[in-house]
């Protein structure tokens, strides 16, 4: 049996939770006062019967008295038969501590203590990444269903248990510390994997322009000793009177890497969308995308401290590539401050690195520019941040609007000139939509 949302002490942070406000606390809540103590209930009775004294003794009026007598008689019912529990202790059980953004978190919280007790009280202080859903209390526990948000490494906060004894007159509190968990970006659906002109001497599933031992024929050739039999072309061997085969292409894997501008975290005037939300949920359909044609996937962050990972393959392995990253959003923070070269071991040779930023930050060309050192082949996925929003009749701020647009088109030129392909994916539109214009050619890399 389950008890409604209880009307205590916490019931009002449990209210706010329940009602969607985005964040309950910014701050971890004071720590509960040990022991046992007067309850609300006990001190409404007392404070009742102290004021009905009090009025006796300044009027002299004797019947006075007789308004006392009802809280002092509740309180005299109310003592409880039996010790109050000397040891009360609080575990808090958390299913799952990984899962997608807008899945469920089940938390079970399980209060133990030696003799009787009467009604238990949550009081809930969520972190910033969850929502409350529902609560449910029972005798000895407390079950919460929480939403993730946002993706992110999340504090899920705390919950207060105040216990009361068989009559309600004295409760003791038990904290309970949810811990944390860890919110995986929603992929964004990609299937187009662009490939590069040069691919790793590696098996793989993407036709490169070598002869080898393919599916695809791109021709015919004269037949040489020791090739199967079974390959000849049979049409050409009659119209050129010489044994003619059949010619395929070599298969091939590719080293994609994903490069992740943090720089700053940009939110659209007009949607509130947040740039980092998107850049990270772009990275996600990329990375599983590669993954699924057993290609090698790695990843690198960069803003305050660069974190990579070298390339890998498997589908376990968008897990790793994933939480390698997610410290970048811890709770509400994450660094921006510096930057620092790009490691070698990041950055294979002739891997294809993805470029996913807002291009609001000049310090990114930096970036670039390594990578365009190293001559790898390079796409620059735009992550559009809205332009800013004017009042009507702002004829100044029309002016600098123009002036915004000139520079991030210029941004772009100087982008394309030097050979980078640059694409732009617009929330809510799917993926492929901004890849597509990537496979009328492959993608050529730069020189050293």
């Amino acid at each position: 049996m389950t008890e409604p949302v209880p009307t205590g002490t916490g019931a009002a942070a449990v209210r706010r939770a329940l009602n969607g406000a985005d964040d309950v606390t910014a701050q971890p809540s004071p720590p509960p006062p040990p022991g046992w103590r007067a309850s609300e209930r006990a001190l409404r009775l007392g404070t009742l019967a102290v004021v009905a004294l009090t009025a006796a003794l300044i009027t002299g009026h004797a019947w006075v008295l007789a308004l006392a007598a009802a809280p002092l008689v509740l309180l005299a019912l109310a003592l409880p038969s039996g010790p109050r529990p000397a040891a009360v202790t609080a575990e808090a059980e958390v299913e799952p501590r990984r899962c997608f953004e807008g899945e469920q978190v089940k938390v079970r919280i399980t209060v133990s203590y030696d003799g009787e007790a009467g009604r238990l009280d949550p009081g809930v202080t969520l972190g910033h990444g969850v929502r409350l859903d529902h609560l449910a209390v029972g005798a000895h526990r407390v079950d919460l269903v929480l939403t993730a948000r946002r993706w992110g490494r999340w504090t899920l906060g705390t919950v207060d248990v105040d216990v009361y004894d068989g009559g309600g007159l004295a409760r003791r509190t038990v904290r309970a510390e949810l811990g944390e968990v860890a919110v995986f970006p929603l992929p964004e659906h990609a299937g187009l994997t662009p490939i590069p002109v040069r691919l790793p001497q590696r098996l793989g599933e993407h036709t490169a322009r070598q002869r080898g031992e393919g599916v695809e024929v791109t021709g015919v050739h004269p037949y040489v000793r020791g090739e199967r039999q079974r390959r000849i072309h049979w049409p050409a061997t009659t119209r050129r009177g010489t044994l003619q085969v059949h010619q395929f292409a070599a298969e091939r894997a590719a080293d994609t890497v994903v490069l992740l501008d943090v720089l700053s975290d940009v939110v659209d005037p007009v949607t509130g969308t947040s740039s980092l939300d998107e850049t990270f949920r772009a990275a996600a359909g990329l990375v599983r995308a590669y993954l699924r044609t057993h290609d090698r996937v790695g990843v690198v962050s960069v803003g305050g401290a660069t974190r990579w990972l070298q390339p890998g393959n498997g589908q376990g392995y968008f897990y790793r590539v994933v939480e390698s990253v997610l410290e970048v959003r811890k709770d509400r923070g994450y660094r921006t401050e510096g930057l620092s070269l790009l490691p070698p071991p990041a950055l294979p040779e002739g891997a294809l690195v993805y470029v996913i930023t807002p291009l609001t930050d000049q310090r990114i060309f930096d970036i670039l520019h390594q990578v365009g050192g190293r001559a790898n082949p390079m796409v620059v996925v735009e992550i559009p941040s809205g332009e800013p929003v004017l009042e009507p009749g702002d004829t100044e701020g029309e002016l600098a609007l123009r002036l915004w647009r000139a520079d991030r088109d210029a941004m772009r030129f100087a982008l394309v000139e030097r050979g980078v392909a640059v694409v732009a994916h617009r929330p809510g539109e799917t993926l492929d939509l901004a890849l597509a214009p990537l496979l009328r050619t492959r993608i050529h890399g730069g020189t050293r």
